[in-house]
Protein backbone atom coordinates (compact mmCIF):
# COMPACT_ATOMS: atom_id res chain seq x y z
CA UNK A 1 0.00 0.00 0.00
CA UNK A 2 1.48 3.26 -1.21
CA UNK A 3 1.92 5.92 1.72
CA UNK A 4 0.04 8.72 1.99
CA UNK A 5 0.98 12.03 0.08
CA UNK A 6 1.19 15.21 1.67
CA UNK A 7 -0.59 18.02 0.23
CA UNK A 8 1.49 21.07 0.48
CA UNK A 9 0.47 23.35 3.18
CA UNK A 10 -2.04 26.78 2.47
CA UNK A 11 -0.34 29.93 2.59
CA UNK A 12 -3.72 31.15 4.61
CA UNK A 13 -3.47 28.37 6.95
CA UNK A 14 -3.08 30.08 10.87
CA UNK A 15 -1.21 27.60 12.00
CA UNK A 16 1.45 27.27 8.93
CA UNK A 17 2.60 30.72 7.84
CA UNK A 18 4.72 31.00 4.85
CA UNK A 19 8.12 30.72 6.46
CA UNK A 20 6.98 27.80 7.50
CA UNK A 21 5.71 26.14 4.28
CA UNK A 22 6.68 22.72 3.53
CA UNK A 23 7.08 20.84 0.34
CA UNK A 24 5.40 17.70 -0.54
CA UNK A 25 6.76 14.42 1.38
CA UNK A 26 5.31 11.11 1.53
CA UNK A 27 5.24 10.87 5.77
CA UNK A 28 1.66 10.83 6.48
CA UNK A 29 0.06 13.75 8.03
CA UNK A 30 -3.28 13.02 10.41
CA UNK A 31 -2.96 10.11 13.15
CA UNK A 32 -5.14 8.05 11.30
CA UNK A 33 -3.06 8.14 8.06
CA UNK A 34 -0.28 7.57 10.29
CA UNK A 35 -1.98 4.09 11.97
CA UNK A 36 -3.02 3.00 8.27
CA UNK A 37 0.62 3.84 7.07
CA UNK A 38 2.62 1.82 9.69
CA UNK A 39 0.08 -1.04 9.64
CA UNK A 40 0.51 -1.59 5.97
CA UNK A 41 4.33 -1.62 6.74
CA UNK A 42 4.00 -3.97 9.63
CA UNK A 43 0.45 -5.33 10.36
CA UNK A 44 1.33 -8.57 11.45
CA UNK A 45 4.14 -7.42 14.19
CA UNK A 46 3.29 -7.31 17.84
CA UNK A 47 3.17 -3.82 18.68
CA UNK A 48 0.99 -2.79 21.77
CA UNK A 49 2.08 -4.70 24.99
CA UNK A 50 -0.24 -4.47 28.33
CA UNK A 51 -0.20 -6.61 31.10
CA UNK A 52 -0.08 -10.13 29.59
CA UNK A 53 -1.58 -9.03 26.48
CA UNK A 54 0.11 -8.30 23.18
CA UNK A 55 -1.39 -6.60 20.16
CA UNK A 56 -0.25 -6.37 16.44
CA UNK A 57 -0.87 -3.54 14.25
CA UNK A 58 -3.41 -5.55 12.35
CA UNK A 59 -5.04 -6.11 16.02
CA UNK A 60 -5.11 -2.31 16.57
CA UNK A 61 -6.55 -1.14 13.70
CA UNK A 62 -9.50 -3.56 14.09
CA UNK A 63 -10.10 -2.49 17.94
CA UNK A 64 -10.13 0.57 16.57
CA UNK A 65 -12.66 0.50 13.58
CA UNK A 66 -14.58 -1.36 15.89
CA UNK A 67 -14.84 1.68 18.55
CA UNK A 68 -14.74 4.07 15.53
CA UNK A 69 -18.61 2.41 14.45
CA UNK A 70 -20.07 2.01 18.02
CA UNK A 71 -18.51 5.63 18.60
CA UNK A 72 -20.45 6.62 15.84
CA UNK A 73 -23.83 4.95 16.41
CA UNK A 74 -23.87 7.22 19.47
CA UNK A 75 -23.63 10.38 17.79
CA UNK A 76 -19.28 11.23 17.30
CA UNK A 77 -19.14 13.28 14.17
CA UNK A 78 -16.20 15.27 12.67
CA UNK A 79 -15.55 18.01 15.72
CA UNK A 80 -17.33 16.33 18.54
CA UNK A 81 -15.29 15.56 21.50
CA UNK A 82 -15.05 12.17 22.59
CA UNK A 83 -13.93 11.98 26.58
CA UNK A 84 -12.31 8.78 28.05
CA UNK A 85 -12.08 8.51 31.71
CA UNK A 86 -9.90 5.32 31.49
CA UNK A 87 -6.12 5.49 32.49
CA UNK A 88 -3.43 3.31 30.93
CA UNK A 89 -4.41 0.88 29.32
CA UNK A 90 -5.33 -0.31 25.85
CA UNK A 91 -8.89 1.16 25.44
CA UNK A 92 -7.94 4.38 26.02
CA UNK A 93 -5.70 4.50 22.83
CA UNK A 94 -8.35 3.08 20.80
CA UNK A 95 -11.03 5.36 21.57
CA UNK A 96 -8.23 8.34 20.67
CA UNK A 97 -7.45 6.71 17.71
CA UNK A 98 -11.30 5.95 16.77
CA UNK A 99 -12.48 9.08 18.23
CA UNK A 100 -9.70 10.63 15.37
CA UNK A 101 -10.80 8.49 12.77
CA UNK A 102 -13.82 10.10 12.65
CA UNK A 103 -12.99 13.29 12.33
CA UNK A 104 -13.63 13.64 16.60
CA UNK A 105 -11.63 14.79 19.29
CA UNK A 106 -10.11 12.48 21.87
CA UNK A 107 -9.90 14.10 25.37
CA UNK A 108 -8.19 11.49 27.60
CA UNK A 109 -8.77 12.87 31.49
CA UNK A 110 -7.06 12.32 34.59
CA UNK A 111 -9.15 9.56 36.43
CA UNK A 112 -7.96 11.36 40.25
CA UNK A 113 -10.31 14.16 39.56
CA UNK A 114 -12.88 14.86 42.21
CA UNK A 115 -16.53 15.17 40.48
CA UNK A 116 -16.48 19.25 41.00
CA UNK A 117 -12.95 18.97 38.78
CA UNK A 118 -14.22 16.69 36.10
CA UNK A 119 -17.60 18.41 36.13
CA UNK A 120 -15.64 22.21 35.35
CA UNK A 121 -13.82 20.55 32.43
CA UNK A 122 -17.16 18.68 30.70
CA UNK A 123 -18.86 21.81 31.32
CA UNK A 124 -15.97 23.48 29.32
CA UNK A 125 -15.85 21.03 26.10
CA UNK A 126 -19.53 19.31 26.24
CA UNK A 127 -18.07 15.83 25.23
CA UNK A 128 -20.78 13.55 23.04
CA UNK A 129 -19.77 10.86 24.15
CA UNK A 130 -17.70 9.83 27.80
CA UNK A 131 -15.86 6.68 27.61
CA UNK A 132 -15.56 5.09 31.14
CA UNK A 133 -15.34 1.76 33.28
CA UNK A 134 -14.11 1.41 37.13
CA UNK A 135 -15.01 5.23 37.37
CA UNK A 136 -18.75 5.23 36.23
CA UNK A 137 -19.99 6.49 39.54
CA UNK A 138 -17.34 9.18 39.57
CA UNK A 139 -18.88 10.31 35.71
CA UNK A 140 -22.08 10.28 37.14
CA UNK A 141 -21.69 12.32 39.73
CA UNK A 142 -19.92 15.22 37.49
CA UNK A 143 -22.88 14.90 35.03
CA UNK A 144 -25.05 15.96 37.52
CA UNK A 145 -23.82 19.09 37.75
CA UNK A 146 -24.22 19.42 33.95
CA UNK A 147 -27.10 21.11 32.02
CA UNK A 148 -29.37 18.03 31.05
CA UNK A 149 -28.69 18.93 27.47
CA UNK A 150 -24.85 18.91 28.09
CA UNK A 151 -24.77 15.60 29.78
CA UNK A 152 -22.46 12.82 27.38
CA UNK A 153 -23.57 10.04 26.71
CA UNK A 154 -21.51 7.65 29.43
CA UNK A 155 -20.19 3.95 27.76
CA UNK A 156 -17.90 1.42 28.54
CA UNK A 157 -15.33 -0.08 26.30
CA UNK A 158 -17.06 -3.05 26.60
CA UNK A 159 -19.85 -1.19 24.61
CA UNK A 160 -17.32 -0.32 22.36
CA UNK A 161 -16.05 -3.40 21.36
CA UNK A 162 -19.54 -4.77 19.67
CA UNK A 163 -19.35 -2.25 16.62
CA UNK A 164 -20.28 -4.35 13.51
CA UNK A 165 -20.20 -3.49 9.69
CA UNK A 166 -17.84 -1.13 7.75
CA UNK A 167 -15.87 1.42 9.81
CA UNK A 168 -16.54 4.97 9.31
CA UNK A 169 -13.64 7.28 8.05
CA UNK A 170 -14.27 11.32 8.05
CA UNK A 171 -12.38 13.27 6.30
CA UNK A 172 -9.45 14.49 8.42
CA UNK A 173 -6.61 17.49 7.09
CA UNK A 174 -3.61 18.22 9.53
CA UNK A 175 -5.17 21.21 11.07
CA UNK A 176 -7.92 19.72 12.45
CA UNK A 177 -7.56 19.39 16.46
CA UNK A 178 -6.76 15.83 17.42
CA UNK A 179 -6.60 15.95 20.98
CA UNK A 180 -7.72 18.64 23.72
CA UNK A 181 -5.77 18.32 26.66
CA UNK A 182 -7.47 20.13 29.66
CA UNK A 183 -5.08 21.51 32.34
CA UNK A 184 -5.65 23.88 35.26
CA UNK A 185 -3.91 27.44 33.57
CA UNK A 186 -3.07 30.12 35.94
CA UNK A 187 -5.82 31.49 37.13
CA UNK A 188 -7.44 28.10 38.53
CA UNK A 189 -10.01 27.52 35.71
CA UNK A 190 -10.18 24.61 33.63
CA UNK A 191 -8.93 25.32 30.60
CA UNK A 192 -8.18 23.20 27.32
CA UNK A 193 -5.07 23.15 24.86
CA UNK A 194 -6.33 22.38 21.40
CA UNK A 195 -3.36 20.19 19.40
CA UNK A 196 -3.43 19.58 15.67
CA UNK A 197 -3.10 16.22 13.73
CA UNK A 198 -0.10 18.15 12.33
CA UNK A 199 1.62 18.37 15.74
CA UNK A 200 1.25 14.89 16.21
CA UNK A 201 2.49 13.73 13.31
CA UNK A 202 5.54 16.12 13.09
CA UNK A 203 6.13 14.59 16.55
CA UNK A 204 5.95 11.16 16.09
CA UNK A 205 8.42 11.37 13.06
CA UNK A 206 10.82 13.61 14.71
CA UNK A 207 11.48 12.17 18.48
CA UNK A 208 12.85 9.34 17.49
CA UNK A 209 15.52 11.68 15.89
CA UNK A 210 15.31 13.56 19.06
CA UNK A 211 16.62 11.05 21.27
CA UNK A 212 17.89 7.98 18.75
CA UNK A 213 15.19 5.48 18.61
CA UNK A 214 14.54 2.92 15.94
CA UNK A 215 11.85 -0.05 15.21
CA UNK A 216 13.84 -2.38 17.07
CA UNK A 217 12.97 -0.20 20.35
CA UNK A 218 9.81 -0.49 22.79
CA UNK A 219 8.67 2.47 24.16
CA UNK A 220 8.02 2.44 27.90
CA UNK A 221 4.48 4.58 28.57
CA UNK A 222 4.42 5.04 32.57
CA UNK A 223 3.47 8.50 32.21
CA UNK A 224 -0.54 8.72 32.11
CA UNK A 225 -2.46 9.15 28.74
CA UNK A 226 -3.61 12.21 29.57
CA UNK A 227 -0.24 14.21 29.35
CA UNK A 228 0.91 15.51 25.98
CA UNK A 229 4.39 13.45 26.94
CA UNK A 230 2.46 9.99 26.93
CA UNK A 231 0.49 10.71 23.73
CA UNK A 232 2.92 12.79 21.42
CA UNK A 233 6.64 11.09 22.50
CA UNK A 234 5.37 7.46 23.65
CA UNK A 235 2.25 6.56 21.31
CA UNK A 236 3.57 9.05 18.24
CA UNK A 237 6.80 8.48 18.69
CA UNK A 238 6.39 4.40 18.52
CA UNK A 239 4.32 4.80 15.32
CA UNK A 240 6.59 7.12 14.02
CA UNK A 241 9.76 4.56 14.11
CA UNK A 242 7.83 1.47 14.03
CA UNK A 243 9.02 0.64 17.71
CA UNK A 244 6.96 -1.34 19.92
CA UNK A 245 4.87 0.33 22.49
CA UNK A 246 4.08 -1.03 26.10
CA UNK A 247 1.80 0.50 28.82
CA UNK A 248 1.81 0.78 32.60
CA UNK A 249 -1.17 1.40 34.20
CA UNK A 250 1.20 3.72 37.24
CA UNK A 251 4.43 3.85 38.33
CA UNK A 252 5.75 1.55 41.28
CA UNK A 253 9.28 2.44 42.03
CA UNK A 254 9.93 -1.18 43.83
CA UNK A 255 8.53 -2.87 40.69
CA UNK A 256 9.38 -0.67 37.74
CA UNK A 257 12.68 -1.92 36.50
CA UNK A 258 11.11 -5.49 36.84
CA UNK A 259 7.96 -4.23 34.69
CA UNK A 260 10.68 -2.95 31.98
CA UNK A 261 12.22 -5.89 31.72
CA UNK A 262 8.75 -8.35 31.54
CA UNK A 263 7.71 -5.72 29.26
CA UNK A 264 10.69 -5.70 27.29
CA UNK A 265 11.07 -2.09 27.43
CA UNK A 266 14.19 -0.13 25.68
CA UNK A 267 13.01 3.34 26.20
CA UNK A 268 11.50 5.25 28.21
CA UNK A 269 9.95 8.64 28.54
CA UNK A 270 9.80 10.53 32.63
CA UNK A 271 9.60 13.55 34.89
CA UNK A 272 11.70 14.52 37.16
CA UNK A 273 10.04 12.86 40.25
CA UNK A 274 10.10 9.84 38.50
CA UNK A 275 13.83 9.86 37.83
CA UNK A 276 14.48 11.24 41.55
CA UNK A 277 12.44 8.42 43.21
CA UNK A 278 14.18 6.17 41.26
CA UNK A 279 17.66 6.94 42.62
CA UNK A 280 16.49 7.00 46.14
CA UNK A 281 15.50 3.22 46.08
CA UNK A 282 17.70 1.05 47.80
CA UNK A 283 20.46 0.06 45.00
CA UNK A 284 19.97 -4.10 43.88
CA UNK A 285 22.17 -6.33 42.24
CA UNK A 286 19.44 -6.40 39.53
CA UNK A 287 19.51 -2.84 39.02
CA UNK A 288 20.60 -2.87 35.34
CA UNK A 289 18.71 -6.69 34.65
CA UNK A 290 16.74 -4.72 32.00
CA UNK A 291 17.13 -3.69 28.27
CA UNK A 292 16.25 -0.56 29.16
CA UNK A 293 19.02 1.90 27.17
CA UNK A 294 17.53 5.47 26.89
CA UNK A 295 15.41 7.32 29.72
CA UNK A 296 14.30 10.82 28.56
CA UNK A 297 13.35 13.27 31.19
CA UNK A 298 12.34 16.64 31.41
CA UNK A 299 14.14 17.92 33.93
CA UNK A 300 17.79 18.85 34.54
CA UNK A 301 19.57 16.90 37.48
CA UNK A 302 22.78 18.14 38.76
CA UNK A 303 25.50 16.33 37.00
CA UNK A 304 26.93 13.97 40.03
CA UNK A 305 22.98 12.59 40.15
CA UNK A 306 22.92 12.47 36.22
CA UNK A 307 25.48 10.38 36.09
CA UNK A 308 24.86 8.44 39.63
CA UNK A 309 21.63 7.50 37.55
CA UNK A 310 23.16 6.50 34.49
CA UNK A 311 25.64 4.36 36.33
CA UNK A 312 23.65 2.34 38.50
CA UNK A 313 20.79 1.25 36.16
CA UNK A 314 23.25 1.12 33.17
CA UNK A 315 20.90 3.63 30.97
CA UNK A 316 21.83 6.72 28.95
CA UNK A 317 19.36 9.46 29.92
CA UNK A 318 19.05 12.88 28.27
CA UNK A 319 16.94 15.56 28.71
CA UNK A 320 14.23 17.93 26.92
CA UNK A 321 11.88 20.34 27.71
CA UNK A 322 8.33 20.70 26.22
CA UNK A 323 4.76 22.18 26.94
CA UNK A 324 1.38 21.09 27.21
CA UNK A 325 0.97 23.72 23.95
CA UNK A 326 4.36 22.55 22.19
CA UNK A 327 6.41 19.48 21.93
CA UNK A 328 8.84 21.46 20.18
CA UNK A 329 10.79 22.97 22.90
CA UNK A 330 14.18 21.57 23.65
CA UNK A 331 16.58 18.87 24.03
CA UNK A 332 20.24 17.60 24.57
CA UNK A 333 21.59 17.30 21.34
CA UNK A 334 22.71 13.33 20.08
CA UNK A 335 26.58 12.98 19.68
CA UNK A 336 27.13 15.76 21.51
CA UNK A 337 28.92 16.68 25.04
CA UNK A 338 26.00 16.86 27.66
CA UNK A 339 25.45 20.38 29.29
CA UNK A 340 24.44 19.07 32.73
CA UNK A 341 22.03 21.57 34.03
CA UNK A 342 21.00 22.76 30.91
CA UNK A 343 17.46 22.05 28.98
CA UNK A 344 19.20 21.81 25.47
CA UNK A 345 19.05 23.36 22.23
CA UNK A 346 16.07 23.68 20.19
CA UNK A 347 15.06 21.00 18.94
CA UNK A 348 14.13 20.76 15.41
CA UNK A 349 12.77 18.19 12.65
CA UNK A 350 14.87 15.55 10.84
CA UNK A 351 13.68 16.00 7.61
CA UNK A 352 12.38 19.28 7.59
CA UNK A 353 15.44 21.14 9.27
CA UNK A 354 15.18 24.26 10.44
CA UNK A 355 11.46 24.95 11.88
CA UNK A 356 11.57 25.81 15.57
CA UNK A 357 12.25 29.76 16.92
CA UNK A 358 12.86 31.28 19.80
CA UNK A 359 13.19 34.51 21.39
CA UNK A 360 14.16 34.97 25.06
CA UNK A 361 12.14 38.55 25.77
CA UNK A 362 12.46 41.07 28.83
CA UNK A 363 9.59 42.72 30.11
CA UNK A 364 9.81 45.88 28.10
CA UNK A 365 9.93 42.94 25.08
CA UNK A 366 13.12 43.49 23.64
CA UNK A 367 15.44 40.59 23.25
CA UNK A 368 18.07 39.35 26.20
CA UNK A 369 21.08 39.38 25.80
CA UNK A 370 23.25 35.89 26.40
CA UNK A 371 23.39 35.27 29.46
CA UNK A 372 20.36 37.44 30.81
CA UNK A 373 17.52 36.05 31.77
CA UNK A 374 13.52 36.47 30.22
CA UNK A 375 10.82 34.68 29.52
CA UNK A 376 10.95 31.92 26.38
CA UNK A 377 8.80 32.15 23.71
CA UNK A 378 8.51 29.51 20.62
CA UNK A 379 7.51 29.96 16.89
CA UNK A 380 6.85 26.18 15.36
CA UNK A 381 4.24 24.65 13.17
CA UNK A 382 3.50 21.87 16.18
CA UNK A 383 2.09 25.16 17.81
CA UNK A 384 -1.35 24.34 19.57
CA UNK A 385 -4.37 26.05 17.76
CA UNK A 386 -4.88 27.78 21.26
CA UNK A 387 -7.31 27.44 24.21
CA UNK A 388 -10.67 25.78 23.46
CA UNK A 389 -13.56 28.01 23.78
CA UNK A 390 -10.87 30.60 24.94
CA UNK A 391 -10.15 33.11 22.45
CA UNK A 392 -9.07 35.75 25.12
CA UNK A 393 -6.49 33.25 27.22
CA UNK A 394 -5.04 32.18 23.54
CA UNK A 395 -4.21 35.95 22.88
CA UNK A 396 -2.53 36.30 25.90
CA UNK A 397 -0.29 33.78 25.25
CA UNK A 398 0.14 33.03 21.15
CA UNK A 399 0.42 36.53 19.12
CA UNK A 400 -1.15 36.54 15.27
CA UNK A 401 2.53 35.67 13.79
CA UNK A 402 2.99 32.50 15.76
CA UNK A 403 5.02 33.25 18.86
CA UNK A 404 3.99 31.31 22.18
CA UNK A 405 4.89 33.18 25.64
CA UNK A 406 5.89 30.21 27.48
CA UNK A 407 5.49 31.75 31.26
CA UNK A 408 8.90 30.20 31.78
CA UNK A 409 12.01 32.02 32.41
CA UNK A 410 15.58 30.95 30.98
CA UNK A 411 18.77 32.07 29.64
CA UNK A 412 20.46 31.18 26.48
CA UNK A 413 24.35 30.64 26.27
CA UNK A 414 26.11 31.55 23.25
CA UNK A 415 26.38 28.27 22.08
CA UNK A 416 22.51 28.59 21.75
CA UNK A 417 21.52 26.08 24.95
CA UNK A 418 19.14 27.33 27.33
CA UNK A 419 19.16 27.07 31.14
CA UNK A 420 15.71 27.08 33.10
CA UNK A 421 15.46 29.65 35.33
CA UNK A 422 11.88 29.69 37.23
CA UNK A 423 8.17 29.67 36.22
CA UNK A 424 7.18 33.43 35.71
CA UNK A 425 3.70 32.00 35.54
CA UNK A 426 2.19 31.21 38.85
CA UNK A 427 1.56 27.46 38.20
CA UNK A 428 3.12 24.86 40.58
CA UNK A 429 4.83 21.63 39.33
CA UNK A 430 3.95 18.57 41.22
CA UNK A 431 4.70 14.94 40.45
CA UNK A 432 4.68 15.98 36.77
CA UNK A 433 1.01 18.03 37.38
CA UNK A 434 0.78 21.71 36.64
CA UNK A 435 -0.94 22.63 39.04
CA UNK A 436 -2.77 26.20 39.21
CA UNK A 437 -1.90 28.16 42.58
CA UNK A 438 -5.22 30.05 42.03
CA UNK A 439 -7.37 26.57 42.01
CA UNK A 440 -6.17 25.55 45.34
CA UNK A 441 -6.72 29.16 47.12
CA UNK A 442 -10.21 29.35 45.85
CA UNK A 443 -11.05 25.86 47.49
CA UNK A 444 -9.32 26.59 50.55
CA UNK A 445 -10.96 30.49 50.80
CA UNK A 446 -14.06 28.75 49.97
CA UNK A 447 -14.02 27.49 53.82
CA UNK A 448 -16.59 29.01 56.37
CA UNK A 449 -14.13 29.58 58.67
CA UNK A 450 -11.07 30.64 55.72
CA UNK A 451 -10.90 34.51 55.22
CA UNK A 452 -7.72 33.94 52.53
CA UNK A 453 -5.71 31.76 51.39
CA UNK A 454 -2.15 31.72 49.08
CA UNK A 455 -0.56 28.60 47.63
CA UNK A 456 3.16 28.32 46.44
CA UNK A 457 5.53 26.13 45.37
CA UNK A 458 8.17 24.71 47.19
CA UNK A 459 11.56 22.77 46.10
CA UNK A 460 10.43 19.19 47.02
CA UNK A 461 12.90 16.64 48.25
CA UNK A 462 11.93 13.95 45.21
CA UNK A 463 12.00 16.84 42.81
CA UNK A 464 9.80 19.75 41.30
CA UNK A 465 7.80 20.78 44.18
CA UNK A 466 5.92 20.63 47.33
CA UNK A 467 2.42 22.54 47.71
CA UNK A 468 2.26 24.72 50.68
CA UNK A 469 -1.07 26.82 51.91
CA UNK A 470 -0.79 29.99 54.23
CA UNK A 471 -4.92 30.71 55.52
CA UNK A 472 -6.18 33.59 57.38
CA UNK A 473 -9.12 32.43 59.53
CA UNK A 474 -12.19 34.24 59.70
CA UNK A 475 -12.29 37.02 62.92
CA UNK A 476 -12.66 34.53 66.06
CA UNK A 477 -12.10 30.91 63.97
CA UNK A 478 -10.27 28.33 65.15
CA UNK A 479 -8.96 26.43 62.47
CA UNK A 480 -8.01 22.54 62.43
CA UNK A 481 -5.95 22.28 59.64
CA UNK A 482 -6.37 18.40 59.34
CA UNK A 483 -10.02 19.03 58.86
CA UNK A 484 -9.20 21.53 56.48
CA UNK A 485 -6.99 19.34 54.54
CA UNK A 486 -9.75 16.91 54.33
CA UNK A 487 -12.15 19.37 52.79
CA UNK A 488 -9.80 20.12 50.34
CA UNK A 489 -9.18 16.39 49.52
CA UNK A 490 -12.95 16.58 48.61
CA UNK A 491 -12.95 18.95 46.47
CA UNK A 492 -9.45 18.79 44.76
CA UNK A 493 -7.25 15.51 43.00
CA UNK A 494 -4.95 14.63 45.37
CA UNK A 495 -1.68 15.37 43.71
CA UNK A 496 -3.46 19.06 44.42
CA UNK A 497 -3.85 18.79 47.83
CA UNK A 498 -1.04 20.96 50.18
CA UNK A 499 1.39 19.17 51.74
CA UNK A 500 1.76 21.33 54.56
CA UNK A 501 -0.96 24.39 55.62
CA UNK A 502 -0.35 26.85 57.94
CA UNK A 503 -2.34 29.09 59.75
CA UNK A 504 -1.30 32.77 59.92
CA UNK A 505 -2.92 36.30 61.62
CA UNK A 506 -2.28 37.92 58.16
CA UNK A 507 -0.96 37.96 55.02
CA UNK A 508 2.28 39.73 53.79
CA UNK A 509 0.64 42.44 50.95
CA UNK A 510 2.36 44.39 48.14
CA UNK A 511 1.75 47.80 47.70
CA UNK A 512 -1.35 47.03 45.30
CA UNK A 513 -2.29 44.75 47.91
CA UNK A 514 -1.77 41.81 46.02
CA UNK A 515 -0.51 39.10 48.20
CA UNK A 516 3.42 38.81 48.62
CA UNK A 517 4.29 35.30 48.08
CA UNK A 518 7.59 35.27 47.75
CA UNK A 519 7.67 36.96 51.54
CA UNK A 520 5.94 33.91 52.65
CA UNK A 521 8.03 31.62 54.77
CA UNK A 522 7.37 28.26 56.53
CA UNK A 523 9.16 29.42 60.07
CA UNK A 524 6.73 30.45 62.11
CA UNK A 525 5.83 33.96 63.06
Amino acid sequence: MASPRRSRASRSSPLIPDHFERPLTDFPETIPALLTWRASLAGARPWLFFEGDSYTLTDVTSAVDRFAIALAERGARHGDRVAMVLGNRPETLFAWLAANQLGAIAMPLNPAYKAPELAGVLRLTKPRVLVVDEHRALCEVACLALAENDRPALVSPADLTQGRGEAPRAKVTADDVAVLLPTSGTTGSPKAVMLTHRTFTLTAEAFPAWVGLNADDRLLAVLPFFHVNAQAYSAMGALGCGAGLALLPKFSASRFWQDAKRLGATEVNAVGAVVNILLKTEAKATDRDHAMRVVYTALALPAAQHRSFEERFGVNMTVGYGLSECTFGTIWPLFVTPRHGTMGTLRQHPRLGVVNSARVVLDDGTDAADGEPGEMWLRNPAMMRGYYGDEARTREVLSPDGWFRTGDLVRRDADGFYTFVARKKEVIRRRGENVAAAEIEGVLASHDLVREAAAVGVPAELGEEDIVAYVVPEPGAVLDVEELRAFARERLADFKVPARIHVRESLPKTATERIAKHLLTETPE
